[in-house]
């Protein structure tokens, strides 16, 4: 039984130093996300485009395609 306590001490010792650990790692992503301008409780990163403005890009991305496929230097195959 003394060798069951001594493994539990151990276990024990080992849980505190990797909650400690943990912590510091926790430190260091929030100090990170802080540099990088993202807070990751606040949400997104990214900005999000209202649907006018995705019709408008897309209008806009499929008019530079068919301008570039009409375009001079096309081979006929």
């Amino acid at each position: 039984m003394a060798e069951l306590g001594a493994v539990l001490g151990q276990l024990k010792q080992e849980r505190s130093r990797l909650q400690a650990e943990l912590r510091q790692l926790e430190q260091a992503i929030r100090a990170l996300t802080k540099v990088a301008g993202r807070d990751p409780r606040t949400g997104k990163a990214r900005r999000t485009f209202s649907a006018a403005a995705r019709k408008r890009i897309a209008a806009a991305q499929k008019a530079r395609w068919a301008k570039y496929r009409s375009g001079p230097g096309k081979n006929a195959a």
